[in-house]
């Protein structure tokens, strides 16, 4: 079995990665880790008890290093100090931002970088893209979420449009977190619909950076719990049929579904996959993409990642049944 650690157990990607974890016949998880310890999983989440109950540690730098892997669900700038002391020690899989980009970018949309020697030894966990290098690494930078949806829409179609795209991105709560702000509110979300930083969302240089175009990214939040739509909007160099090309880069993707008709958000919701829609208007395209924001988005993506780090199925454990209705 391969010992396994989670820091930031107590986080809804944390819950998630949980539930996953349980049902993985490899991963066995022998450690929750926090920035304070003192509590109990079962305490947080009470769902838990009688299923998986244990203490959460407080973070334990050396008692880290003696597990073979190491998930890290906690903000940016805290991953990479986590990160800089046991490297070369474990395998890891980082939810944060603090690997996804180059230092240049990175330190525009954050903060001062503290490990920059390690950015070049971290892999873009998106695996339809990136499995091959991802299997070679020790260090894992798991995608956001935005960005998977995202990229995973573009990635078909990147030489056949111009550079300038918009994209029009939907998001349930979770995905800010369980901290409050004013934003999270059920008074202010519910019945509400509403954008959020359009235009400046960090995750706006994640796509840019890793598709090489010229991105306007608009995220909004939707008054639901979990999922997340994006809507891209391009401008064709020539004419293709975009359903031919969505279904020859992924013929062989399992967790990429190709659709027939737009995509919904509950088809997806407590799974893997991603749904994958596309159509044209003369020059113009339309791609649209859902994800669950807390799964592919971030727990399942993470599985997926630790998966290719051990050389194991892609697939194993990784949900497949949506929560409907």
């Amino acid at each position: 079995m391969i010992k396994t650690a989670i820091v930031g157990a107590s986080g809804y990607t944390g819950i998630e990665l949980i539930k996953i974890l349980l049902n993985h016949p490899h991963f066995q998880l022998k450690g929750l880790f926090g920035s304070e310890g003192g509590d109990r999983i079962e305490n947080i989440y009470p769902a838990l008890k009688g299923v998986f109950e244990s203490e959460i540690e407080k973070l334990d730098i050396e008692k880290l290093k003696s597990f073979d892997l190491v998930f890290l669900a906690v903000p940016h700038k805290t991953a990479m100090a986590i990160v800089k002391k046991i490297y070369g020690y474990t395998k890891i899989v980082d939810f944060s931002a603090d690997y996804r980009l180059n230092q240049k970018n990175y330190e525009e949309y954050y903060c001062s970088h503290i490990n920059p020697e390690n950015l070049e030894n971290a892999a873009y966990g998106l695996p339809e893209i990136f499995r091959e290098y991802i299997k070679k690494v020790s260090l894992v930078a798991n995608p956001g979420c935005y960005p998977t949806a995202t990229i995973l829409g573009l990635y078909p179609f990147l030489d056949y449009i111009e550079k300038d795209v918009f994209v029009d991105a939907k998001s349930g709560v979770s995905g800010a977190g369980k901290g409050l702000k004013s934003t999270t509110h059920f008074v202010k979300d519910n019945e509400n619909f509403f954008a959020y930083n359009p235009v400046k969302h960090r995750h706006s240089i994640e796509i840019a950076e890793k598709t090489g175009l010229n991105v306007t990214f608009v995220p909004q939040l939707l008054p639901i719990t979990r999922g997340m739509q994006i809507s891209i909007y391009a401008k064709l160099k020539k004419d293709i049929d975009p359903m031919e090309v969505l279904n020859e880069v992924y013929k062989n993707e399992e967790f990429i579904r190709v659709r027939n008709n737009p995509v919904e958000i509950k088809n997806v919701a407590g799974t893997h996959f991603c749904d994958i829609f596309a159509m044209k208007n003369k020059n113009m395209l339309f791609i649209n993409s859902v994800i669950d924001n807390l799964l592919r988005g971030a727990s399942s993506q993470a599985v997926a990642n630790a998966n290719l780090l051990f050389d194991l199925p892609e697939n194993t454990a990784l949900p497949k049944i949506a929560y409907v209705p």
